[in-house]
């Protein structure tokens, strides 16, 4: 299943996902992982998906700016049962998911798609000068 691809997930998952990434996005803010891979690094936590059974979830993260992704996600993961024991305190569920950290690239896919609707093709065919138009290359870009 792809990532924004809903319409497989039930009410309940989106409600736990959200419920989830609200505390994991509390538990980030006021700083309470003791790692020194997250000191001083503001995370975003765009989307928290769960597995249908509720016993798996991923937590869809971008640290502010995209810099270091890597080593902050290496960090979120080190901490990942830090963050599951913090959360089942905060979170009324009788068995807290599993967690697991993913770099969201959502951001990444809207700066491409950002770039091609400013590209000198797309602007001429907007702008309606068939004099002006720049086909597109072959590789869609």
């Amino acid at each position: 299943m792809k990532r924004g691809d809903s319409k497989s997930r039930s009410q309940r998952q989106l409600r736990v996902g959200e419920v989830i990434r609200h505390a994991l996005a509390q538990t980030l803010e006021r700083g309470e992982a003791h790692d020194p891979g997250l000191d001083g690094v503001s995370i975003t936590v765009t989307e928290v998906r769960i597995s249908p059974d509720l016993r798996n979830a991923t937590a869809f993260v971008m640290p502010l700016g995209g810099a270091e992704a890597g080593p902050v996600l290496e960090s979120l993961t080190r901490a990942a049962p830090f963050f599951r024991r913090r959360i089942a305190g905060e979170v009324d569920m009788r068995r807290l998911p599993t967690l697991s950290f993913q770099l969201d690239e959502s951001f990444d896919n809207a700066s491409h798609i950002d770039s091609l609707l400013r590209s000198p093709a797309v602007v001429a065919d907007v702008d309606g000068d068939p004099d002006e138009t720049v086909p597109f290359a072959e590789d869609g870009s």
